[in-house]
């Protein structure tokens, strides 16, 4: 079977699928305000969002300006980057972690200090579940730009069984995005205070996930306990 193929006809069937949910749901933005504002100044930003929330971000944004999301190069990354990109959103590939992610940090820190905006999920692409890895402190601190918490709820939906508990939206939902206050690290921020600025970031894309899903009518999906995700940190260094 011609693998080429598949993957088009993978990626025909997802971007259908997404443009039907969005069209067939109900949405509601809270604290849209927050965007609009760097918008307008023309001000770049990082969009964070945990991976489990990654289908559907795309459609929370003003697409009259430059968007890139960053993929992992994986396989199922391949898949999404050609997905999201039927929406006009651009991709960097590469990995949130910092010790895997040079090449993809430079490429963000270029692209937000040439105007452009860049989202990154980072617990992605292997988690720990909702706790942020150090990547989006550093591209945050080095182009000197803040991070904006954004996280995406419907009513009807399913969640799979995967490490981050993937939420799979269904069409005629009642949506929301949920926006945040915009964290900012000085560039001159040292070691304990990009790992201040880490946890609040961290903070902060969970609550605004927890509103989005009181909002839709479920409990909150719970963060990988911090044991577990301090272990695996420990493991990763």
């Amino acid at each position: 079977m011609d693998v080429e193929w598949v993957r088009r006809v993978v990626v025909r069937l997802a971007t259908l699928y997404m443009g039907l949910t969005f069209r067939t749901s109900r949405w509601e933005v809270r604290n849209g305000d927050i965007p609009q504002g760097f918008w307008d100044r023309k001000e770049p930003f990082i969009l964070g969002f945990w991976h489990g929330r990654l289908l559907m971000p795309c459609f929370a944004w003003d697409t009259r300006h430059p968007m890139h999301v960053l993929i992992s190069r994986h396989r199922d990354g391949e898949l999404i980057t050609r997905a999201i990109g039927n929406f006009g959103v651009g991709t960097v590939r590469g990995s949130s972690k910092e010790g895997e992610g040079a090449q993809a940090l430079r490429e963000i820190v270029r692209l937000l200090r040439r105007g452009a905006y860049v989202a990154i999920s980072p617990d992605g692409p292997r988690g720990p579940r909702m706790r942020a890895s150090e990547g989006i402190v550093s591209a945050a601190r080095l182009a000197g730009v803040p991070v904006i918490p954004m996280a995406v709820g419907t009513s009807r939906r399913r969640l799979l069984n995967s490490w981050d508990r993937f939420l799979l939206p269904l069409p005629f939902s009642r949506g929301v995005f949920v926006w945040g206050e915009p964290i900012v690290i000085p560039r001159d921020a040292d070691r304990d205070a990009c790992a201040a600025a880490q946890l609040r970031i961290e903070a902060a894309i969970t609550a605004v996930t927890d509103t989005a899903d009181r909002l839709t009518g479920h409990a909150p999906v719970e963060p990988e306990p911090r044991a577990v995700a301090d272990k695996a940190a420990a493991a990763a260094s």
